[in-house]
């Protein structure tokens, strides 16, 4: 047996004949030397297998990926589980989804707080009290429940305020009593400070009147940040908020405890939709120059309001807001209702239609 090396004319590869003396063939055989073409490519980075630091970030990709999936499945389900309970309305791009009963003069706005629906109004029996005697309009407002929100403007409530307007105008309602929960009251203050002939009257329940420092506020508004703010609600934002809920829930009905009604009857999972969250985290940003702004207007706001807070409010301070706003409108009434949070037309929704009935004779 012989075997005889052959370079080629390049000088990069090696011919390995092996001559075996039982026949006339040849086997051939290439040996690729370590400097060609070829072994440079295979060394190169886009070649290599993946380290620890690119398989931690395909593992991370890949975790985002599924909670997102997670996150639209229960998006979806909740809105099967939870569809539309009222009409709908198209305005300026907008669609205002609402739920109207009841008749009887002057006709009665509800408008719910940061993070709600309409279903908060008629769980906590305000809605129905007041559909007994007074055609009744309760509004997702833009961004909850089956309004849109979009994003081609600054949902302020003085925007709000013109969206409402409109819509009470197609409805044909005439000089209503409007009802504001919480950051509702901001809608329902903008509305009657620009348009008071149209307005009959406003019952303010647990609202935010004047600007103080909120470091909760900042903590919040992140899920309304571009980009950011995209990636946090499509992903942990809602599995959180879920975490959190049952904590949230005590301090927005503390003193009092959380009413089964509300606890088996509210749609969460509507409420921790992305497109919900967004909503709540802009208007949190929102709510203290929002405040900046309407302040200037309370002292020529001269048509009937009835003030209500829970003594208990762990939200928001009752005696540097609610309490104080009587002295800023000229023909305001604060009513204290003692044991009740923030909640407070859960805990006394028969002192609310009282407030209501009392603007009505005012």
């Amino acid at each position: 047996m012989r075997f005889d090396i052959v370079r080629s004319g390049s000088g990069n590869e090696e011919q390995l004949i092996l001559d075996r003396r039982s026949n006339q063939c040849h086997y051939l055989e290439t040996f690729m030397a370590v400097d060609t073409p070829r072994a440079r490519r295979s060394n190169t980075p886009a070649n290599r297998l993946p380290g620890r630091a690119g398989i931690l970030s395909i593992a991370a990709v890949t975790a985002t990926a599924a909670v997102a999936l997670l996150v639209h499945a229960r998006a979806r389900r909740a809105e099967r589980e939870n569809p539309p309970l009222g009409r709908f309305l198209e305005i300026d791009g907008a669609r205002l989804h609402l739920v109207d009963q009841g008749s009887g003069e002057p006709a009665v706005v509800l408008l719910h707080g940061n993070g709600a629906m309409v279903q908060d109004f008629a769980i906590s029996g305000v809605f129905g009290l007041a559909a007994e005697r007074h055609r009744v309009l309760a509004f997702d407002r833009p961004g909850y429940g089956y309004s849109t929100r979009p994003r081609t403007r600054l949902w302020t409530p003085a925007a709000q305020a013109e969206l409402l307007r409109e819509a009470l105008r197609r409805l044909g309602v005439e000089r209503p009593i409007v009802v504001g929960h919480s950051w509702g009251t901001l809608v329902a203050l903008a509305l009657a400070s620009r348009y008071p002939a149209e307005i009959r009257g406003l019952v303010l329940l647990s609202g935010y009147y004047f600007p103080t420092p909120r470091l909760d506020v900042t903590l919040v508004s992140l899920p309304a940040l571009p980009v950011l703010g995209d990636l946090l609600r499509y992903t942990i934002a809602p599995l959180l908020s879920r975490l959190l809920l049952p904590r949230l829930l005590r301090q927005l009905f503390a003193p009092a405890p959380v009413p089964p009604r509300f606890a088996a009857g509210f749609p969460f999972g509507l409420s921790l939709r992305p497109s919900q969250i967004r909503a709540s985290a802009a208007e949190a940003a929102l709510m203290i120059p929002a405040t900046i702004a309407l302040r200037r207007r309370y002292r020529a706001l001269r048509i009937p309001a009835v003030i209500m807070a829970g003594t208990g409010d762990r939200l928001v301070d009752v005696a540097r807001q609610s309490a104080r706003l009587p002295h800023a409108l000229p023909h305001a009434e604060f009513r204290p209702v003692p044991g009740a949070g923030h909640m407070v037309h859960h805990s006394a929704p028969e002192r609310v239609l009282a407030a209501i009935d009392a603007v009505a004779r005012s």
